[in-house]
C-alpha cells in the first residue's frame, strides 16, 4: 500500500537523522524557524510536522514557529515537543518553509538569513522575478527544493504522490457534480473535495463506496461505462492511481480504450496508462525512441490529434425527456501539473481549492466558472498537496530531514564557499551573498529573453496585427478593451516616450516604437503592410496622410473622428483599393449616431415623423473639479480641445439655415441649458448639423442641431482670449523657436499693441476690451498671463497658451471627469400625437485607473475598440468610408457598450394630443 510506504520511508530518514543530530548536538546548536504559510487561504502545509520537531529539538536544536491558527498541525503540538511560539523569526539562522510568502516584508524575508522553500525562479518565471529581486537585494541564500537533485536527476524533497492523490479525488467529485448539472444522478456525488476528509484512507473508502455502487449496476445506462486515462507513470500518475484502484477497475491498453467505451461492462470503469510511445510516432515510420524524441520532437507526429476531435464529438445515440444523452464523449480533464498554455493547451488560468472547476466551451473557446452548460469540465488546482495538508507534512518532512544538519550550518553572512555541504543542498542554492550562484547566473539572461520571446510570441500568436498612431489620454481605454483578446497583437507608435513607457507598463502584451510618424511618411508606409488594420488616434488634421499610407498599402483603417471634407473626397480611393475606413466611432461623434439612430429607426417603424433634434455632448470635470477660470479641465489634447472654439457652425432652426463663421463667432452664439437642472451648463452649435440632416435621414425635419455643453462661464473666458489674441491658429514670429525669449506680460503686449510694458496699464487695455466685465476679469488673472515668467514657444499663440494651461487645468490623479450627453427629439405620431423623447447619458471618469479611467478616455476609447474588434474578426462587410449608422453596427456596438457600463437612459413626455 501507498500509506504503508510512505511510512516506511519516513521512519528510515528519522533513524539516519537522529545519528546527523546526535553528533550535531556537541557543538552550538542553531536556531530553526518554521514560518506560516501564508500564500493563500488554503496553504495548510508546513515544511516540518510535530514527531519531526520533536527530533530536532530532543538533539539540542532550538525551534521556533511562527504562530498560524490556519496551519494543519495546531501550535499546542508544536510547543508539546519543544518548540516555541514566536511571531519574530530574526533568531533563527535558517528558516524553512513550503511556499514563498504572501509579500515581500522585512518580517516576511529576513535579511542576511538562508531559507529553504519552493520559489518556482529557476525558470525565470516572471510572477516571481520580483522575489528573486528582493532575496538578492536582502543577501538571503535561498534553497530550493525543486533542485535537490540526486546523481541521477530525481528531486530528493517533494510531496511525491499526494498532487496525483487529491487530484483524483477532486476530479471524480467533479464528475459527479458535472453528471447531475446533465441530468444524470451518479455514485459519484457521494465523493466530497479531498480537503473534506481527515485522511486519505478516509477519503479511499468514500471511493470505495462510490465503486460499489458502480458494480451493482448504479450508474445510469446511458453513461457507461466510464473510461480513465493517465498521462504518464510518475508520482503524480501513481498517486492518481492509488485512488482511482477504488474502483471496480480494469486496465486496457489505450489502443482497446474505444472498444470498451462502445461494447464494456457498466458495472465497471476502464482505465489506461498513457506513455509517449502509445501515440508519438516517427514521422517516416519506425516506432518511438525516447532518447530521438528529446534531440528532435520535430521528427515525431501525435497519432492521438487526428482523433482528439472526436471527443467533443456530440454522441448520436436518442434521449427522452427526463434521459438526456451526454453532450460528448469526454467530459472531464484534471490537469494536475497546473500548468497554464501547457500540455493541456487550452487551460490558460489555474483553478483555485475554492473554485476546483470551470468548463471550458471549445466552440466559444471560454472558459466560465460554472458546472452547468456546454464545455467541458476542467480541475486545474495548482497547489493540491494542501488540501491533504497533515499527510503532506509528514511526507515532505521525511524527505527533508536527512538534510536539516548541513542546512542549519549555513551562515548567509559568510562566502558560499564556506559552507560545507552535500552537493545536493549546495547545488540548489539560486542566491547567496547578494548574487545568483554559479549555477544559476542564466536566470539574468533567460529573464531577458523571456521578455523579448514574450513579446515575439504574443505577436506570432496573434492572428490579427493592429497598428495604433498616438499615445494620448483615449488610448488606454481603446489598448485596454482590444488586449483582453490574445489573438490580437498591438503595436503603438508615438514621438512621446513617457507616454509609451506609461503604456508598456499598464500593459504588458503590447509592442511600442517611438516614431514621429508625420516626419517620416515614408517609414509608416514600411511599417503599414505587416498589419491588418490602422488605428489613426492622432489629431484629426492628420488623418488624411494615414489614409493615404492605409489607401496605398490597401490596410483597414479606423479613426474616432470626424470624416472631414478631405477625407470624403477620399472615399473613391478607399473603395478602389478594397479596404474598409471606419471613421466617426468615438463619443461625439460616434455614440450620439448610435444613439440617435436607434432612436430614429425605432421611431421611422412606428411611423412617427421628427419634427426637431436637438444633440448636445460635453466633456467636463465633475462638478466637484470645476473650480478654476474656465470651469474645465483637459481629458484629451489640449489644443485640440480649445482649437474647437474657432471652428464654424451651420444648423438648421424652424426651416432656416443658420450659419455661424469660423474665428470665434461661435462663442457668441452661446446660450444657457437645462436639460440637466442640477448642472449649471450652456451650450453652442458644433460643426455643420447639416450633414447630418442628410446622413441621418432627416432632409424634412426643420430643427436639426448638434452641439457641445460647458459649464456656464466657458465662452464668456473663451471670447476674452480670443479678444486678447491669444487664440490664434497661426504661426507668430513671436513664438517660434529660434526668436528671442520673452515674457507673457510682453507677449500680451505685442498681440494688443499696447506700447507700455508696466502692468497697470496692460490690465486696462485688457479690462475695457471685456467691457469691464470685472468678475470675469478676476478670472483672468488666475491664468498666469500677466506674469513675468518666460513664454515657452510652441509656433502658434494657441498652441502657446494651451501649453500654458495644460498644467493647471489637468486632472489631478484623485479627480473625475464626466461625459454628459443629451439628445432631445420631437416626434408626431400617426394620431397627430405631439411627444418630446429625451435620450441622456452621464458617465463619470473612475480615478482609480489612472488614464483608462477617464470617463472621455472610455467613452471615445472603448466605441473604438469595438468597432476595431468588429472590423478584425469580419463583422463590417462594408468597404469605403464606413459610418456606425446602420442597425447592423449600432446595435451590436450599443449592446457591446452596456456590457461596459456605458448606456443611456430614455424618457418621454406628451406635448400635445389630438
Amino acid at each position: 500500500m501507498l500509506t504503508t510506504r510512505i511510512q516506511t520511508s519516513t521512519f528510515k530518514s528519522f533513524s539516519n537523522s537522529r545519528q546527523l543530530c546526535k553528533r550535531f548536538a556537541s557543538s552550538n546548536p542553531p536556531t530553526l524557524g518554521i514560518p506560516r504559510e501564508s500564500i493563500n487561504l488554503w496553504e495548510r502545509r508546513a515544511a516540518l510536522s510535530p514527531i519531526q520537531v520533536s527530533e530536532l529539538v530532543k538533539n539540542g536544536v532550538k525551534v521556533l514557529v511562527q504562530p498560524s491558527n490556519r496551519r494543519a498541525y495546531l501550535a499546542q503540538e508544536y510547543e508539546a515537543v519543544g518548540a516555541e511560539m514566536r511571531e519574530d523569526l530574526s533568531e533563527a539562522s535558517f528558516i524553512i518553509g513550503v511556499k514563498k510568502p504572501s509579500g515581500l516584508s522585512i518580517e516576511e524575508l529576513i535579511p542576511n538569513k538562508t531559507y529553504a522553500f519552493f520559489t518556482h525562479t529557476i525558470k525565470a518565471q516572471p510572477d516571481n522575478m520580483d522575489l528573486l529581486d528582493t532575496l538578492l537585494e536582502r543577501n538571503i541564500r535561498i534553497i530550493d527544493y525543486e533542485k535537490m537533485l540526486d546523481q541521477n536527476g530525481q528531486r530528493v524533497v517533494a510531496f511525491g504522490n499526494y498532487a496525483g492523490i487529491a487530484g483524483m479525488i477532486n476530479i471524480l467529485h467533479g464528475m459527479g457534480v458535472r453528471l447531475l448539472a446533465l441530468g444524470h444522478t451518479n455514485p459519484f456525488l457521494h465523493i466530497g473535495l479531498a480537503h473534506n476528509y481527515r485522511s486519505v484512507e478516509q477519503a479511499r473508502q468514500a471511493v470505495r463506496d462510490a465503486g460499489y455502487e458502480i458494480s451493482l449496476g448504479k450508474l445510469p445506462p446511458n453513461i457507461g461505462p466510464l473510461t480513465f486515462a493517465f498521462t504518464g507513470s510518475g508520482n503524480v500518475s501513481i498517486g492518481a492511481q492509488y485512488i482511482c484502484k477504488c474502483l471496480p477497475i480494469e486496465y486496457v491498453k489505450p489502443s482497446n480504450l474505444k472498444q470498451v467505451a462502445q461494447s464494456g461492462d457498466p458495472r465497471k470503469v476502464y482505465a489506461a496508462v498513457v506513455s509517449r510511445a502509445d501515440h508519438y510516432e516517427r514521422r517516416d515510420g519506425g516506432g518511438f525512441d525516447p532518447d530521438e524524441f528529446n534531440a528532435h520532437p520535430d521528427r515525431y507526429i501525435s497519432t492521438f490529434m487526428p482523433d482528439a476531435k472526436l471527443l467533443l464529438r456530440p454522441y448520436t445515440n436518442n434521449s427522452v425527456p427526463g434521459v438526456p444523452s451526454l453532450p460528448h464523449h469526454l467530459l472531464a480533464c484534471c490537469d494536475i501539473s497546473a500548468d497554464p498554455g501547457g500540455s493541456i493547451e487550452f487551460m490558460q488560468t489555474c483553478t483555485t481549492i475554492d473554485k476546483p472547476f470551470c468548463l471550458y466551451d471549445a466552440e466559444q473557446n471560454v472558459s466560465d466558472e460554472r458546472v452547468d452548460g456546454p464545455g467541458l469540465l476542467v480541475c486545474s488546482v495548482d497547489n493540491m498537496p494542501a488540501q491533504i495538508p497533515r499527510e503532506a507534512t509528514n511526507y515532505f518532512g521525511s524527505r527533508v530531514f536527512p538534510y536539516l544538519k548541513q542546512m542549519l550550518t549555513s551562515d548567509a553572512s559568510t562566502p558560499l564557499s564556506e559552507f560545507k555541504a552535500d552537493p545536493i543542498i549546495k547545488n540548489a542554492i539560486i542566491t547567496s551573498n547578494g548574487q545568483l550562484t554559479s549555477n544559476y547566473e542564466y536566470i539574468d539572461e533567460l529573464r531577458k529573453k523571456n521578455e523579448i520571446a514574450r513579446k515575439i510570441n504574443m505577436r506570432s500568436k496573434a492572428k490579427k496585427q493592429v497598428l495604433v498612431l498616438g499615445s494620448g489620454y483615449v488610448v488606454p481605454s481603446l489598448i485596454e478593451y482590444l488586449a483582453r483578446d490574445s489573438e490580437i497583437a498591438i503595436t503603438v507608435i508615438s514621438n512621446s516616450k513617457s507616454e509609451l513607457n506609461s503604456l508598456s507598463n499598464s500593459f504588458k502584451s503590447i509592442h511600442t516604437k517611438a516614431f514621429d510618424v508625420l516626419n517620416d511618411v515614408a517609414g509608416l508606409n514600411e511599417m503599414a503592410p505587416s498589419f491588418d488594420l490602422v488605428i489613426s488616434m492622432l489629431p484629426w488634421k492628420y488623418h488624411p496622410v494615414v489614409a493615404d499610407v492605409c489607401i496605398n498599402n490597401k490596410v483597414n483603417m479606423l479613426t474616432a473622428s470626424y470624416r472631414t471634407p478631405q477625407l470624403r473626397e477620399m472615399a473613391s480611393r478607399f473603395e478602389e483599393a478594397g479596404i474598409t475606413a471606419f471613421m466617426e466611432i468615438g463619443l461625439d461623434p460616434g455614440i450620439d449616431h448610435l444613439l440617435a439612430m436607434e432612436l430614429f429607426d425605432e421611431i421611422k417603424d412606428r411611423g412617427g415623423i421628427i419634427e426637431a433634434y436637438h444633440s448636445y455632448t460635453g466633456g467636463i470635470p465633475a462638478p466637484e473639479n470645476s473650480d478654476n477660470a474656465l470651469r474645465y479641465k483637459f481629458s484629451w489634447s489640449p489644443e485640440a480641445a480649445l482649437s474647437t472654439v474657432l471652428n464654424g457652425a451651420k444648423y438648421l432652426k424652424n426651416g432656416h439655415i443658420m450659419e455661424i463663421p469660423a474665428g470665434g463667432a461661435l462663442m457668441k452664439a452661446s446660450k444657457k441649458m437645462d436639460v440637466y437642472p442640477g448642472f449649471n451648463l450652456e451650450s453652442y452649435p458644433n460643426r455643420d448639423s447639416m450633414v447630418y440632416a442628410k446622413l441621418y435621414g432627416l432632409e424634412e425635419c426643420p430643427t436639426v442641431v448638434r452641439g457641445t455643453l460647458r459649464y456656464e462661464g466657458y465662452c464668456k473666458m473663451m471670447q476674452a482670449l480670443i479678444k486678447f489674441g491669444l487664440m490664434d491658429n497661426n504661426s507668430h514670429k513671436l513664438l517660434q523657436p529660434q526668436s528671442p525669449d520673452l515674457t507673457w506680460r510682453e507677449l500680451l503686449c505685442k498681440l494688443n499693441n499696447v506700447s507700455s510694458s508696466d502692468l497697470p496699464s496692460l490690465k486696462d487695455a485688457l479690462y475695457e476690451k471685456i467691457d469691464g466685465d470685472s468678475d470675469l476679469f478676476k478670472d483672468i488673472e488666475t491664468l498666469s498671463i500677466f506674469s513675468n515668467e518666460k513664454v515657452i514657444k510652441m509656433g502658434t499663440p494657441l498652441a502657446t497658451i494651451a501649453n500654458l494651461l495644460t498644467k493647471p487645468l489637468s486632472y489631478l490623479p484623485y479627480e473625475r471627469d464626466m461625459i454628459i450627453m443629451s439628445h432631445l427629439t420631437d416626434v408626431m405620431w400617426p394620431d397627430h400625437t405631439k411627444e418630446r423623447k429625451l435620450v441622456r447619458m452621464v458617465a463619470y471618469g473612475d480615478p482609480a485607473l489612472g488614464r483608462a479611467g477617464f470617463a472621455m478616455s472610455r467613452t471615445v476609447g472603448i466605441p473604438a475598440a469595438i468597432a476595431a474588434k468588429m472590423m478584425l474578426d469580419g463583422e463590417v462587410k462594408q468597404k469605403g468610408i464606413v459610418l456606425p449608422l446602420s442597425r447592423d453596427l449600432y446595435r451590436p456596438i450599443l449592446k457591446r457598450l452596456k456590457a461596459e457600463g456605458i448606456y443611456a437612459t430614455e424618457s418621454s413626455k406628451i406635448l400635445s394630443r389630438n
